[in-house]
């Protein structure tokens, strides 16, 4: 009875161990299916604008041929007015937007806007000025490891804060994978255009002043709608509004972009 009890306990053990090493391996492949970008372009466009897609297009080309830049999209409601109330802006885009140029103190906001890591704005249907501001970046100051489990998505930002800056927001970004939208009315009437990683819910994980620091969230919040892709940002930040990306990481069903 002894040696039929020993060989159970020790078909037990290599069972729960192989349990494990499955557990672990499905956790470790959900915080390893992310990519770590190297530059981050924001376009400002909006369904009512007549010179926005080209830069639509522009857009989705560099989210499919350049895994080093993170591109996504923020459509804005402040053209609503011309005739088509845009159906993925939000408010809070348009802000952002806002901010920025008060941070830069030039206040232009227009469509289609590219911001380069939070600094630079070009037109955004000009490729070749587009590719130019992308060559003067300064490369990223932290990295940023996220990972996803069954109940917690979660972000460790390590490295060092620019010269002068006192500390950095980390966000969590919520994108929608591609949305394709037929235009009825205004200056785009009768267009179908497809945008690429369209901004969904940009939110604050919290403050991150320079250590290795480690920022969690319920993973719900990824799951709203469905969608399952995300994106973390690193950003200085002042009470001017938002300035340098210093660092971001994106993942999502199909890992990256």
């Amino acid at each position: 009875m002894l040696g039929i009890t020993q060989r159970k306990a020790s078909e037990a053990l290599r069972t729960g161990f192989v349990a494990m090493v499955v557990i672990a391996a499905a956790f470790s492949a959900s915080a390893q299916a992310e990519t770590q970008p190297r530059k981050v372009v924001e376009l400002f466009t909006s369904q009512g604008c007549s010179s926005c897609p080209p830069a639509d297009h522009l857009a989705a080309r560099l989210a499919k041929e350049n895994k080093d830049i993170l591109t996504v999209v923020m459509p804005v409601d402040y053209w609503d007015y011309l005739g088509w109330k845009d159906t993925l802006a939000s408010p809070e885009h348009s802000q952002r937007q806002r901010a920025y140029a008060a941070r830069r103190g030039d206040r232009s906001v227009y469509t289609p806007q590219m911001i380069v890591n939070g600094e630079e704005h070009v037109v955004g249907s000009r490729e070749q000025e587009v590719l130019s501001a992308l060559s003067r970046t300064q490369p990223f100051t932290t990295s940023v490891e996220l990972s996803i489990s069954d109940m917690v998505v979660q972000a460790k930002v390590e490295g060092t804060l620019p010269e002068g800056a006192k500390m950095a927001t980390v966000y969590f970004m919520r994108l929608q994978e591609a949305a394709t939208v037929d235009i009825g009315r205004g200056e785009n009437a009768g267009r179908k255009i497809t945008y690429v990683n369209v901004v969904r819910t940009l939110q604050p994980m919290g403050v991150w002043s320079g250590e290795t620091e480690t920022f969690r969230m319920p993973k719900s919040k990824l799951m709203i709608d469905g969608e399952s892709r995300c994106a973390i940002l690193v950003q200085v930040e002042g009470q001017d509004g938002p300035g340098q990306i210093i660092g971001a990481t994106v993942s999502g069903p199909h890992g990256n972009f």
